[in-house]
C-alpha cells in the first residue's frame, strides 16, 4: 500500500474516531441530569424566543452542564426550530435530552386553581386576582361581581353561586374569564343533572331555587354527612311555611357592615336576605355551593327535625330537634359547652 493510501486510511480512521468520540460525548452530555437548585424549578419560554437566548438563560441559571452540546443537539436534530413557547417544570432527575424533548412536545406546566366550597363571589374574584400566571382580564373592584354574568350571556343575573367549587387546571397566560367560564359551565351541567334526578315533592320550582338553598346548606355545615339532614330541616320548614331563620343569610345581607359578631340587632334588621324577618328563600344564593350541597337539597334526608344548633363539640356537628322545646334545651346545652370550652387551658 502506497504512502498516500496509508495516509488517507489514517485520516479516515482518525475522522471516524473523532466522530465516534463526538457522538459519545454528545450523548453523555445530553443524558446528564440538569443541575437544579430547588426540587422543582420552572422554565418560561416566551413566544419568539431563540435557541441562543434559551441556552443563555439555562447557562446563567447554571442548569446545563454542557450548553454547547445542548445547542448542537437541538440544531442537528432540527429541534431548534420546533421548541414551543410556554411554562415548563424542570423535575428532579430530568436530563438535557428530556428537557429538549419536553420543549419540542410542548408538555407545558399545568397549574391548578381551587374554588373553595362556601366562598362568596367576591372571595373568588379576589383569589383569582392574586394569580400572577393568569391574564387578568376581569376588572377589579366592587362592580365586577354585578357585571360579571354579562360575559356569559346572562346580563342582569346575579353572579353569586354561579361557579362550581372544584380544582381547575390551566396553563400560564390563560385568562381569568376562561377559568370562570369553565366553572360556570360545570355548575350548570351539574345543577341540571341533579335537578333531573331530584326527589319528588320538593318545595321549589326551578333549579335556581334549589341552588339558593344549596348555598345555605353549604354555609351551615362543613360535614358532608350532615348536609342532607340540614337540607331536610330547611325543606320541611319551607313546606310548613316556617321561616328558615338561618344566620348565614343574615350575615350575607349585612355585607361589609358585618364585623364578625352577629347580634340580636342584626337578626332584627330587615334585608332581602334576612330569613328571620322574611319568609321563603332569599333572592339569590349566598355563596358558592359544592356538588355535595346541591345533591343534598335534591335528595334531603327524611325525618321530623325542624331545628338544629351546633353541639360545641369542636367537630362541626349539630344537634337536631323536632320540637321547639327540645331545641331550646339543645341551645342551652350548646352555651354550657361553650363556657366549659373557655375554661379549658
Amino acid at each position: 500500500m502506497s504512502l498516500i493510501r496509508k495516509g488517507l486510511v489514517l485520516v479516515f480512521v482518525l475522522a471516524a474516531l473523532s466522530l465516534l468520540t463526538a457522538i459519545f460525548l454528545l450523548d453523555r452530555a445530553m443524558n446528564t441530569s440538569l443541575k437544579l437548585v430547588a426540587v422543582d424549578e420552572v422554565l418560561l419560554v416566551s413566544p419568539g424566543s431563540s435557541l441562543a437566548g434559551l441556552v443563555e438563560e439555562l447557562v446563567q441559571r447554571e442548569i446545563l452542564c454542557c450548553p454547547r452540546a445542548f445547542a448542537w443537539s437541538a440544531r442537528i436534530s432540527g429541534a431548534a426550530t420546533r421548541i414551543k413557547a410556554g411554562e415548563y417544570l424542570l423535575e428532579t432527575g430530568m436530563t438535557a435530552e428530556d428537557l429538549l424533548r419536553t420543549l419540542v412536545q410542548g408538555n407545558v406546566l399545568m397549574r391548578g386553581f381551587t374554588i373553595v366550597e362556601g366562598w362568596t363571589i367576591r372571595e373568588l374574584l379576589a383569589a383569582l386576582a392574586t394569580e400572577d400566571a393568569m391574564e387578568q382580564d376581569i376588572p377589579r373592584g366592587t362592580e365586577s361581581a354585578e357585571s360579571l354574568m354579562a360575559r356569559f350571556g346572562q346580563a342582569g343575573a346575579h353572579a353569586e353561586g354561579q361557579f362550581l367549587p372544584e380544582t381547575y387546571y390551566f396553563v400560564r397566560g390563560e385568562r381569568v374569564s376562561d377559568i370562570l367560564s369553565r366553572a360556570h359551565d360545570h355548575l350548570q351541567e351539574q345543577l341540571e343533572r341533579a335537578w333531573r334526578g331530584r326527589d319528588s315533592g320538593l318545595p321549589f320550582d326551578t333549579p335556581y331555587e334549589a341552588l339558593v338553598l344549596a348555598s345555605i346548606v353549604e354555609k351551615e355545615t362543613a360535614l358532608v354527612t350532615e348536609r342532607p339532614v340540614i337540607a331536610g330541616v330547611f325543606i320541611r320548614r319551607l313546606q310548613k311555611r316556617m321561616r328558615l331563620q338561618t344566620d348565614p343569610t343574615v350575615i350575607y345581607g349585612l355585607g361589609s357592615n358585618f364585623d364578625g359578631n352577629l347580634t340580636r340587632r342584626h337578626l332584627d334588621t330587615d334585608t332581602p336576605y334576612n330569613t328571620y324577618t322574611r319568609g321563603g328563600l332569599p333572592p339569590t344564593p349566598i355563596a358558592l355551593p359544592g356538588i355535595d350541597a346541591i345533591t343534598a337539597v335534591m335528595h334531603p334526608e327524611p325525618g321530623d327535625a325542624l331545628y338544629f344548633v351546633a353541639t360545641g363539640a369542636g367537630d362541626g356537628s349539630h344537634h337536631f330537634s323536632a320540637t321547639l322545646e327540645e331545641h331550646n334545651q339543645a341551645v342551652q346545652d350548646y352555651l354550657r359547652q361553650l363556657r366549659q370550652n373557655r375554661k379549658k387551658p
